[in-house]
């Protein structure tokens, strides 16, 4: 059995206990007495007391429930103790408490078990209704706590559309462990009666009331303050829920005060229809699904089709003699649901006026956002989207070299002047960290300094990358508007969704950021704070300026984007994006030009099943999204756990920490590891608040160098062919494993099984080699982990394509269309030598395509760049299969010198024409 100190959550850890309660009240029913009968029932009751505290906190089986099952044990009925507990652990495993009423009293224990664990179909359980928990939160005694769960229990109504029991926690700091401990939890009802502090001093309980941050706030308030300031809070660590303050002061007290999302407060009254009706109606909004619904109603209705889709109602299928599998592969559903239409209660995308455009609204209300919009084809395009309708021609834009391939075919269209930035470098992992915010700080002062600002339009970063480092989103955007007050930040989330709905992740996404700033900028300390700032800094130079938090003006504008790959990391058909706004001048500036953007490039033959799950991946991560993230966490941090202390893994892989994927400069907190074999869990809260990067946990890099096999052989001829098992990303020397909302703790078990046998395997040929075969395996391993290549930095732009000036902007639409024209290129084998010697003789090889190894899918050379010695050792080096732009047989695609010079005469007509 693990000690509590070997577990990351209180989840876990509570899942756990009850399946060794319950083996160990069986054996221990089976053989009561005996020379190990003792220690078996201490084993139970150290089980029941770890337990004990943990219980309070959920509806199921409840405190009264446990505490008749420790009776049992305590009074010597060892085999009604452990039915009841073997009912109740199923019960829990298998969901089934959600589903329908588990008795767990003495006198029905006799009677058949309903079998718990069986799984019931599909269709079964989108009929029942769901289950959810009520959190109240009053001091109260035995009897007073009995009497409120009964009288909001009678409130219950067949017609209900949801079933709710009542959790009773007694203090604001309770609360606070409830809503973050209990997925469960969908309402608050926040009494008069409720105290400050909680009796429970569990560490694994007490690090989420750490997480809720604002320690010193919660201990200095008054106690009638207590109701609103845990409204306050609960809407800052878990904005999706519904608050609902009971109070006995007056309206006008109540009303000026920060409530965070309560939904309704009740004044001094015991009106439970009320309270009842309320807490159905708040879940019931979220649950709601405008689109989804609507298709599910128009599928239903008979029509006829005189239109597109010979596929719509499914009719070219069952009339088919050759087709007829597609039809029973997919069933009949999904052509029922497949239209061209906008009418009969459906809506149109490109102009939604229906259950689109709610729908939106919807999502948007879920991830932070002013407004949200779908797209069916993928982040992909809303990159371009967002590119288009903000970046004008000649608008200088500051982009992350190793962005998505997106970003940089969206700058080519838009005609923006392109400066790139370098991410730190992990050699020894041959991948790219993130830009360091004194580099951005130095590009947009050097353009201030040029009297170029004034035609800096944006900045364009990833969060997260791929690898999982997640910039201080905040701190990057306060910083780079004290310099430019009006820039624009879009931030590329394809792979960051899920976070939103984690609140450690949450403070560290692009909306959240966003509305944390609008706030503070309209505040009167901030503009002290910056007066004073300003004062202090009128004439420091960059150094200066670098090495100083730096505070924006209370005038600046915040505007803010985000695209995100939904179907990658929540619920959605592939393709299933989405693009979030929170821009301040979007109404007066940008909504046009957003709108002639999105007619651009998204199609007007939408797919209405890709919009309806996101519709309805949406619902889900209201409803359960800190559930699932959670989980997914905590398979990653199990993950991490088991490879990191396996002996025999240890030889053969690595798994990379924090410390190993962000220099120690990046991490202000010192956290190095999320897991020490010797120290076990750090709680990395204080780091995901201060440090510049951190690294996101469900993404976990293993380094596998050591096994002889590069990243991609790993992937492909190992993982993959061998075992099933898919991933993505490689390096060189490493592979990433990405966890989502759907990985189980089974399939972490399974992976890891895998990699013992891996392991095992090469254990075994090890031993069986000769002398030559050992020092063969062992220089394959040198190589993959030791003599790797540097990674290059971005080398520059051609004069070719730039203004003469020393500020790095690069007009990429030029280049890239004067490769159009083949008499301007040439091809040069990048293993032969030519490359180089023409490097020798003077000339500037410059790249004419862009050259982009997938994954990870940003390029290495853009078109108009030039050619350095680093990036070709580089592309030797590279171990993927997929090199878009680059073709082996031909080699690297190059500007002829003469098309350069022609291009370069060009310049100053073209300078004078776009100054006009």
């Amino acid at each position: 059995m693990q000690s509590m100190s070997e577990y990351f959550s209180a989840v876990q850890l509570r899942a756990d206990r009850w399946s060794d309660l319950r083996a160990a009240l069986e054996t221990l029913a089976r053989e009561p007495e005996g020379r190990h009968a003792r220690s078996r029932r201490d084993k139970v009751a150290r089980l029941f007391a770890q337990l004990e505290p943990i219980e309070r906190y959920w509806a199921f089986p409840g405190v009264a429930a446990f505490e008749s099952m420790r009776r049992l044990f305590e009074a010597g009925h060892l085999p009604e103790a452990a039915a009841t507990v073997r009912r109740a652990a199923r019960a829990l495993i298998s969901g089934a408490y959600r589903r329908r009423h588990v008795p767990l009293d003495r006198e029905r224990l006799d009677g058949d078990e309903p079998e718990d664990e069986t799984p019931l179909p599909l269709e079964a359980r989108s009929l029942a209704r769901p289950y959810f928990e009520v959190l109240i939160v009053d001091d109260l005694n035995e009897q007073q706590e009995r009497w409120l769960k009964t009288s909001m229990q009678a409130m219950r109504r067949p017609e209900d559309a949801f079933v709710y029991e009542p959790v009773v926690v007694p203090s604001l700091e309770d609360a606070l462990i409830g809503v973050l401990f209990n997925y469960n939890i969908q309402a608050v009802v926040v009494r008069p009666g409720l105290k400050l502090e909680s009796a429970i001093r569990l560490p694994i309980l007490t690090r989420y009331i750490e997480r809720a941050g604002e320690a010193e706030e919660i201990a200095g308030i008054a106690p009638e303050d207590y109701g609103p300031e845990l409204c306050r809070l609960l809407g800052k660590v878990r904005p999706e829920l519904d608050a609902y303050l009971v109070t006995d002061r007056s309206v006008e007290e109540v009303a000026g005060m920060d409530l965070g999302n309560c939904r309704r407060v009740f004044y001094n009254q015991e009106d439970f229809t009320e309270l009842h009706l309320n807490i159905l109606r708040g879940v019931g909004a979220r649950y709601k699904t405008p689109f989804f619904t609507a298709l599910k109603e128009y599928s239903r209705q008979p029509t006829g089709v005189f239109h597109a889709m010979p596929i719509s109602r499914g009719k070219s299928i069952t009339r088919s003699h050759w087709i007829q599998d597609m039809g029973a592969f997919y069933g009949p559903n999904i052509f029922m649901a497949e239209t061209s239409a906008t009418s009969g209660g459906l809506d149109s995308l490109l102009e939604p006026h229906g259950p689109i455009k709610e729908a939106q609204e919807l999502a948007a209300r879920a991830f932070g956002a002013r407004q949200t919009f779908f797209a069916t084809n993928g982040t992909s395009t809303c990159n371009k989207i967002v590119v288009q309708a903000l970046v004008r021609p000649g608008d200088i834009v500051l982009v992350d070299r190793d962005c998505h391939k997106s970003h940089h075919y969206g700058l080519v269209l838009a005609g923006a002047q392109v400066v790139y930035l370098d991410s730190y470098p992990l050699n020894q992992w041959s991948m790219y960290g993130a830009v360091p915010l004194r580099e951005i700080k130095h590009q947009l002062l050097k353009l201030k300094a040029a009297g170029k600002l004034d035609r800096v339009r944006m900045l364009l970063l990833t969060n997260c990358t791929f690898d999982g480092i997640v910039y201080n989103v905040e701190r990057v955007m306060e910083e780079c508007l004290a310099i430019k007050p009006d820039l624009i930040f879009l931030w590329d989330e394809a792979w960051f969704a899920f976070a939103r709905f984690a609140p450690t992740y949450r403070q560290r996404t692009a909306m959240h950021a966003a509305n944390t700033l609008r706030e503070r900028l309209r505040s009167e300390a901030h503009a002290k704070a910056w007066a004073r700032q300003a004062e202090k800094l009128k004439d420091a130079d960059e150094a200066t300026l670098l090495k100083t938090r730096l505070i924006p003006p209370p005038d600046a504008r915040v505007r803010v984007y985000a695209t995100q790959s939904t179907h990658k990391t929540l619920t959605a058909l592939r393709q299933g994006s989405m693009i979030h706004v929170n821009d301040q001048d979007f109404k007066g500036e940008v909504e046009q030009s957003f709108h002639e953007a999105y007619m651009t490039h998204t199609s007007t033959s939408p797919n209405y099943q890709i919009i309806a799950s996101l519709d309805v991946g949406r619902r889900q991560v209201e409803l359960e999204g800190f559930e699932f993230v959670q989980r997914q966490v905590e398979a990653a941090m199990a993950m991490r756990r088991a490879i990191s202390t396996h002996p025999m893994l240890q030889r053969y892989f690595k798994v990379l920490s924090a410390g190993d994927m962000i220099p120690a400069e990046f991490r202000e907190s010192g956290v190095d590891s999320y897991y020490d074999p010797e120290q076990g869990w750090t709680d990395f809260w204080q780091s995901w608040e201060r440090d510049e990067f951190v690294l996101d946990a469900t993404r976990v890099t293993l380094a596998v160098g050591g096994t002889g096999w590069d990243g991609d052989t790993f992937k492909t001829r190992i993982l993959m062919d061998r075992y099933g098992i898919q991933i993505n990303k490689t390096s060189r020397n490493t592979v990433l494993f990405m966890t989502n909302i759907g990985t189980t703790r089974s399939s972490v078990a399974y992976l890891i099984e895998v990699l013992v046998e891996i392991a095992r395997d090469l254990d075994e040929r090890l031993d069986d080699a000769s002398r030559m075969e050992r020092l063969a395996f062992d220089r394959r391993v040198r190589n993959l982990m030791h003599d790797l290549p540097p990674l290059p930095d971005f080398s520059r732009f051609h004069d070719a394509f730039r203004d003469g000036s020393d500020t790095g902007e690069g007009d990429i639409r030029a280049a890239f269309f004067l490769a159009y024209d083949e008499d301007n290129c040439d091809y040069m084998d990048i293993a032969s030598g030519a490359i180089e010697a023409a490097m020798e003789e003077g000339r500037e090889v410059v790249s004419a395509s862009f050259i982009i190894p997938y994954p990870p899918g940003f390029p290495i050379l853009v078109p108009g760049q030039v050619v350095s010695r680093d990036i070709l050792d580089f592309m030797r080096a590279l171990d993927v299969r997929e090199i878009h732009g680059y073709r082996a047989d031909l080699g690297l695609r190059v500007f002829t010198q003469k098309a350069l010079e022609r291009h370069a005469a060009t310049r100053p007509r073209r300078r004078a024409v776009a100054a006009e």
